[in-house]
């Protein structure tokens, strides 16, 4: 093979040049460059003009996990045997003139998805050998669409942290630096990507899991409109693998371009066939525009319960710069913008609910002990997480009147903007920091320490009204790590920021190959 893809252009990754590229250390060979970091579109395209077989992409692929993982520690549950099989028959299918979205594509699945015959521990020692018998419904997509899974990514432990480690698989390392985190707690996927691992992921995201890895790597991620995408046998162990409707949580796509991650939207949208009866259309309406200077766009990088750190600064910058050079109309400030203040409360409320509620019974009454000796007086966001672990169903219907509430506040807001566009975390990737004592941890912003998850309050901008959110590649910090922001849009209108994350990756481009 040649380094030109098909087509005889040069060969691009998120509208970057492989010939841009400083050092080609971590790129292999010539041969496997040309295909490990190409797009799923891309590798579809030559998949069906016949100029490469899935059983190539598939062993080239398996040779750079083989080769590369040791260090990132990405995949933590190989399929490689199953993957050629599929990958044999992608072939064989193609030569029958079949065809469909994914056919012949290898890409991995975060742990947390159910894979019958591959354990599904969600990082829990206790279930290390919990093997399910059935497929989760968005693997099943995946399967139906013709993809070629290599593989589970690495989870942190219950997928409760914002970094991607556990007692079973170990430490995933960021590609960028390898003494920094990924992220989580899809950061085994973002990670992978970011590796040349299969061209696309699928994650999942409560606390800005799909957001955080993909800002963290330097990748793209969709956390789609809530109830948009089924969720079955996304599960923790050993509960069934039910048709039930999360509260916050979505699946979602992640890859390397803007437009692979509609690609894999359209695969995996759709409500449960276990509940489809009951007939709810979730087809999604068309992006508001298509070209950039129709869009209308408030630009936010400041909140007010925790700083922004520099570097996510002039990430944010970056981006409104590209829109008003592109004729975008652009404004920092709009009186219908719902109180961060109060969102963020509310989204602490709601999302640590629902972790209390899982606590075993004596560690509850713990925590109910702690919660009673906290401060009347105590509004911080740590209090309020500390409430919320052991809330009352009256407390919990209250947060969750504020959310609509908040609703109709993004409603009002959508009339006169497309999309929001802020940071996903305050920081760029952080180094490792497995404290267990994950409430007492802190987070170095430009010098200063916070209460380490506070820097959830980004992402619960998106995640509490229950809004699209894209996370886009935004460049560089002066450390050479990656930055990202989230293009946040209409409820079920998730067409508006892909659409916008693809004309910012034409300006400002996207994805680099880690250096």
């Amino acid at each position: 093979m040649s380094s030109v893809p098909v087509g005889g252009s040069p060969s691009l990754v998120g509208g970057w040049e492989f010939s841009e590229i400083e050092s080609p250390r971590q790129l292999g060979t010539v041969e496997s460059m040309e295909w490990s970091f190409q797009s799923a579109e891309q590798l579809v395209s030559a998949l069906r003009a016949g100029a490469v077989s899935s059983v190539e992409l598939t062993d080239e692929a398996i040779d750079r996990i083989d080769r590369d993982d040791k260090a990132i520690n990405a995949i933590c549950v190989r399929d490689f045997d199953r993957a050629r099989r599929t990958a044999h028959r992608a072939d064989q299918a193609r030569a029958r003139g079949a065809d469909s979205a994914l056919l012949g594509v290898p890409v991995t699945v975060k742990e947390s998805y159910d894979i019958a015959g591959l354990p599904t521990t969600w990082g829990m020692p206790q279930f290390a050998n919990h093997l399910p018998t059935e497929d989760a419904v968005q693997v099943s997509r995946l399967t139906a669409a013709g993809a070629v899974v290599l593989g589970k990514t690495n989870v942190p432990l219950g997928l409760h942290d914002v970094q991607s480690f556990n007692e079973i698989y170990g430490t995933t390392n960021n590609p960028w630096d390898h003494t920094r985190t990924p992220g989580g707690s899809s950061g085994g996927s973002a990670a992978a990507l970011a590796s040349g691992f299969g061209a696309l992921s699928i994650g999942s995201d409560i606390g800005g899991s799909l957001r955080t890895p993909a800002h963290f790597c330097g990748i793209y991620a969709h956390k789609p409109t809530v109830g948009l995408v089924a969720t079955r046998g996304m599960v923790a162990p050993p509960a069934p693998a039910l048709p039930v409707d999360l509260d916050l949580a979505v699946a979602g796509p992640m890859a390397r371009t803007a437009r692979d991650l509609s690609l894999l939207l359209d695969v995996m949208a759709g409500p449960d066939p276990l509940t489809a009866g009951i007939a709810y259309d979730l087809a999604l309406p068309p992006a508001r525009h298509e070209h950039l200077a129709d869009f209308r766009v408030l630009i936010i990088d400041e909140h007010p319960l925790l700083p922004t750190g520099s570097a996510v600064r002039a990430g944010v910058q970056r981006v409104a710069d590209a829109l008003v050079d592109g004729g975008a109309r652009v404004r920092r400030h709009s009186s219908l913008l719902p109180d961060l203040a109060e969102a963020a409360t509310v989204y602490m409320q709601l999302l640590f609910a629902g972790a209390g509620a899982r606590f075993p019974a004596d560690a509850y009454t713990e925590l109910r002990t702690r919660a009673a000796e906290l401060s009347p007086d105590d509004r911080s966001l740590a209090a309020v997480r500390q409430r919320a672990l052991v809330c009352s169903h009256r407390d919990w219907l209250a947060a969750n009147n504020s959310r609509e509430l908040h609703r109709a506040g993004w409603r009002a807001l959508f009339t006169e903007f497309d999309v929001v566009v802020c940071p996903i975390t305050p920081t760029p990737a952080f180094p490792h920091d497995h404290d267990p004592d994950l409430l007492g941890r802190r987070l170095d912003i430009d010098g200063v320490d916070h209460p380490y998850l506070d820097q959830l309050v980004w992402a619960g901008v998106a995640t509490m009204p229950g809004l699209p959110a894209t996370a886009v590649p935004a460049g560089r910090s002066p450390d050479g790590l990656p930055v990202g922001v989230q293009l946040i849009g209409p409820k079920f209108e998730d067409r508006t920021p892909l659409r916008l994350a693809e004309l910012l990756e034409q300006r400002i481009g996207g994805f680099r190959i880690p250096q």
